[in-house]
């Protein structure tokens, strides 16, 4: 196809076709008003939010549940700015996308004029890379370089053009995708496959940690042959409980935080780990239930698409750098042509299961203790008995939310999308809106705190507007539980900021158009849970649960007891009030 005449914005516009992008959520700013006018007869929707940090947490889960790069639009200045948050948080969650972000005019750039910002400097440290059209001549092409580098490097890329570039007249060719970027992957080497396979060929005690790659790559039938080669456990890495299937003899649930104890013990004893798609990430192997978990002596075989991921938290044995599934074959085959009748280790069979079905025992054992009203533990448990086989549930930073990394089981990848270590609140529900317009026929389901709810509530006008009938699970124990948790624990129950009154979220979400249910008994959240499933309507489950019931904090070492040296502040000395309690 020859160069054709067009405006820039016509360009932006063919490009966004071309890479399949059919929808853009943002708010309606004057900045990118020419550009948008071209959204209907192109085909794309145009998603208004309430606020823009909601739109790229959409994208982030949108893209994490399709493995396609989102796209997100806002007005120059605060519109873009809204954004830093959920662009970090896709950042670090390694999804690819591109944030559109249209600046000041050219005429007046320096000014201080009216939402000017410096938004390039603003994104550099939160994205993967930042891009400027410096010619309107060149809208289309910086638009491509923006998508090769956000699918090549995974993640975020600010794709920055001068509010008056989109208006003129220019000549330009739109290309297919494959024309101008690769799809990333690769085997690794063949030294590196060869030696990876030796040591997993002559483990005594095998075992395996499937990571983000793995459902990025579509990996997980891969992943079942060898573990069913080797006789090797399974544990999803932190926060991808949706990396394994759950229903599988071999996987024993996820490590890191709240994480299953079956696989934190099991891990502990292999003398050699695949860590398969995964970056072996502090947060998810640092110590758990006061136990020092992660194998110091194992040999470990690290894959991973970027190999400044190798080695990056702990010291290994073999780095492969390249696509989870296509290593994986690899591996499989290098394996097999070692022994191919390998026979199952049914002795390791039982012990696996042993575990797994001690583990499972003492979830619902304390679950099953009473609260006031409700356990958090129960409604988790009673909603994860309840979800159907298609779901997809979103997760929330706090207490309620982590404490569900240890009951939420999945079988099919692309189910999980949690708030990730970036650890920002308000991410579940704007992430659930964007998981069902990804899997418009799937529930989807979103797990919160009721102090993470008051920063993303707002976008229930957005899911009735929209017809996205997602569930809210609100757990509402009228407290920041992780912080408090804190406080109990390090603070002598001095609960500053971390105590929450508010209005019934049940009344809020019906006053917006919404379905609410407000659930005060245990034995009800299931039924509650199931009539929301049911009503194919944006619903509002308000549970209100013990908010003494809290989870233990995340790291221990993270605070230090309290030492004060001012007389002002003595009573809120550690060594002082435990005397205290020592004389009482």
């Amino acid at each position: 196809m020859a160069k054709v005449k067009m405006t820039p914005s016509e360009a932006i516009v063919e490009t966004l076709v071309a890479e399949g992008v059919d929808h853009v959520p943002g708010i309606v700013g004057s900045a990118f008003m020419d550009l948008l006018d071209l959204f209907p007869a192109a085909g794309i929707r145009f998603i208004p939010v309430r606020h823009e940090q909601t739109a790229a947490h959409m994208e982030d889960a949108w893209g994490r549940v399709t493995g396609k790069a989102g796209v997100v639009i806002g007005q120059n200045g605060p519109g873009i700015t809204n954004m830093v948050t959920s662009v970090a948080a896709a950042n670090m969650a390694h999804t690819p996308m591109v944030v559109i972000s249209p600046s000041a005019g050219t005429a007046s750039i320096g000014w201080d004029g009216f939402q000017e910002s410096d938004q390039v400097a603003i994104f550099e440290a939160v994205t993967k890379s930042t891009v400027k059209v410096t010619h309107p001549s060149r809208a289309a092409d910086v638009l491509r370089t923006a998508f090769r580098k956000a699918y090549a490097e995974r993640g975020p890329v600010l794709y920055d053009i001068p509010r008056d570039f989109f208006y003129g007249e220019i000549e330009e060719e739109i290309l297919e995708p494959h024309r101008y970027r690769a799809n990333v992957g690769g085997k690794g080497s063949v030294e590196s496959l060869q030696r990876a396979a030796e040591l997993l060929a002559n483990a005594e005690n095998p075992a395996i940690i499937a990571g983000k790659g793995v459902v990025d790559a579509d990996a997980q039938k891969v992943v079942k042959a060898i573990a069913e080669h080797l006789t090797a456990p399974v544990a999803a890495s932190y926060l991808h409980n949706d990396a394994f299937p759950a229903d599988h003899p071999l996987a024993v649930g996820p490590t890191g935080y709240m994480g299953s104890k079956a696989a934190m013990k099991l891990l502990s004893e292999a003398d050699v780990v695949l860590a398969l798609g995964s970056r072996l990430a502090v947060f998810g192997t640092v110590p758990q239930y006061d136990v020092d978990w992660f194998p110091k002596e194992a040999k470990i075989v690290q894959v991973d698409v970027n190999a400044k991921q190798i080695a990056r938290t702990h010291p290994i044995e073999v780095g492969i750098v390249g696509d989870a599934r296509e290593v994986g074959e690899e591996l499989l085959r290098l394996l097999k042509e070692k022994a191919e009748d390998r026979k199952p280790d049914e002795e390791r069979l039982a012990r696996i299961e042993a575990e797994k079905e001690a583990w499972d025992e003492e979830q619902v054992s304390l679950a099953m203790e009473d609260g006031d009203p409700i356990n958090p533990r129960r409604a988790l448990l009673e909603i994860s008995r309840a979800l159907p086989a298609d779901a997809l549930v979103t997760t929330d930073i706090g207490n309620v939310c982590s404490t569900a990394n240890g009951y939420l089981k999945f079988d099919k990848p692309r189910k999980f999308i949690a708030a990730g270590t970036f650890g920002n609140c308000g991410f579940a529900y704007p992430a659930a809106l964007g998981a069902q317009l990804a899997c418009p026929d799937c529930p989807v389901v979103a797990i919160i705190g009721d102090g993470a709810w008051g920063m993303s509530l707002h976008e229930t006008s957005t899911a009735v507007e929209q017809g996205l009938p997602v569930i809210a699970c609100v757990f509402n124990n009228k407290k920041w539980g992780a912080e408090q948790k804190n406080q109990v624990d390090f603070y002598n129950n001095r609960f500053v900021g971390s105590e929450i009154e508010g209005p019934s979220f049940a009344e809020v979400a019906k006053a917006m158009g919404a379905d609410g249910v407000r659930v005060e008994r245990a034995e009800d959240v299931r039924e509650a849970f199931e009539g929301a499933l049911r009503s194919g309507n944006p619903t509002v489950l308000e549970i209100m649960v013990d908010g003494a019931q809290l989870a233990p904090p995340f790291r221990r070492d993270a605070l230090n007891m309290p030492v004060r040296f001012l007389d002002k502040y003595a009573e809120t000395d550690h060594r002082n009030w435990a005397k205290e309690k020592v004389e009482a």
